[in-house]
């Protein structure tokens, strides 16, 4: 069933298992002790930074797979994608397991719309068990998007740092695990940032626009949620976000945590906090899905926020259109555990 732009699965597909990869920098801060492979080299015994974030990315959808307990020819589908050009540390991945792959690209939001489509095949009927992942890396992102690390340019302080890491889902039609109930589609949303360093406020509209239809369609409000979990904006960026909610009557303010703002230890090298496709897939994936799967966290709305930028769209002065796409992730008990623990 669908209203407005949110699809409601009548089946609750369920995340039988995840898996996370994690760099040495990501493993400083909260996520470290929940990430199934954590590094102690960000090269990952690969000799470019390319090979090694798609051998995250490989590591990730293998150890999904095994947590879940099936093999390879057991997934129907294999959806994935990343920050880099022609996706191709997904397509790369995709062409070592020999999975069926359908490569998707909402730059940092590229969790939330994989793990939304997986639930539109598994609850339709069209599979059986659907792999959803990403990941991204600092230093493949940087000398992409921004500057070569050789120059050693300096951050400007609105910055925040892409994560070193990826993530990976099992979507099940039938099984344990929590379920995704819903997901509201994003609409593409440019409010004139053209700072590539400000992802923060680039993206912030775009998580407002998708939470405020979110709620509208499924007539819930913010309290519905233990969680209300963005990906990537962080601190400025999740600031941004809740004075753009409550400008028009929703508030957020209790119960809504940042990816970008808890992956990494408080302190102000990293300015704003994370960002890239793979923060909320290393978050969501570890700390989040444990607290979900153990205690504490019963109903999680899940929107990750991407920016729609090239370099050749920033080098020929465009402004950066964004994105948001949000899932309901809920405990099939989550009625009896709300209330019972917020990060």
């Amino acid at each position: 069933m669908r209203k407005g732009r949110t699809i409601f699965f009548e089946n609750a597909p369920k995340i039988s298992a995840t898996a996370t990869v994690a760099g040495p920098k990501e493993c400083a801060g909260v996520v470290g002790r929940y990430a199934d492979v954590p590094l102690v080299d960000d090269m990952f015994g690969e000799d470019t930074f390319e090979r090694a974030e798609r051998k995250m990315l490989l590591t990730a959808v293998r150890k999904s797979i095994e947590k879940a307990r099936l093999t390879e020819a057991d997934v129907d589908f294999f959806l994935s994608g990343d920050l880099l050009n022609q996706i191709i540390s997904a397509s790369f991945t995709a062409r070592a397991t020999k999975l069926p792959f359908l490569g998707i690209y909402s730059a940092c939001s590229t969790m939330s719309e994989g793990l939304l489509l997986a639930a539109v095949l598994t609850d339709g009927g069209y599979a059986e068990h659907v792999v959803a992942a990403t990941g991204s890396h600092f230093s493949s992102a940087e000398r992409q998007y921004r500057y070569p690390l050789e120059l050693g340019t300096t951050r400007p302080p609105q910055s925040q740092w892409t994560v070193t890491g990826a993530g990976s889902f099992v979507v099940s039609a039938k099984g344990e695990g929590p379920a995704i109930t819903c997901g509201t589609c994003g609409r593409v949303t440019d409010f004139g940032v053209s700072d590539v360093n400000n992802m923060g406020a680039a993206m912030a509209p775009a998580a407002a626009d998708t939470l405020l239809a979110h709620f509208a369609d499924t007539g819930r409000k913010p309290d519905y949620y233990d969680l209300v979990l963005t990906g990537d904006l962080g601190a400025l960026g999740s600031r941004l976000l809740k004075d753009l909610l409550w400008e028009k009557g929703v508030d957020i303010g209790e119960n809504h945590v940042d990816c970008g703002e808890i992956v990494y230890k408080i302190v102000e090298d990293e300015f704003q906090g994370g960002s890239g496709a793979g923060c909320s897939a290393v978050v969501l994936g570890s700390y989040i899905y444990d607290k979900l799967q153990r205690s504490g966290l019963g109903r999680v709305l899940f929107a990750a926020t991407g920016a729609l930028l090239s370099t050749v769209s920033s080098g020929q002065g465009e402004t950066i259109p964004c994105i948001s796409h949000a899932v309901a992730i809920e405990r099939t008990d989550a009625r009896a555990t709300r209330g019972e623990e917020r990060l």
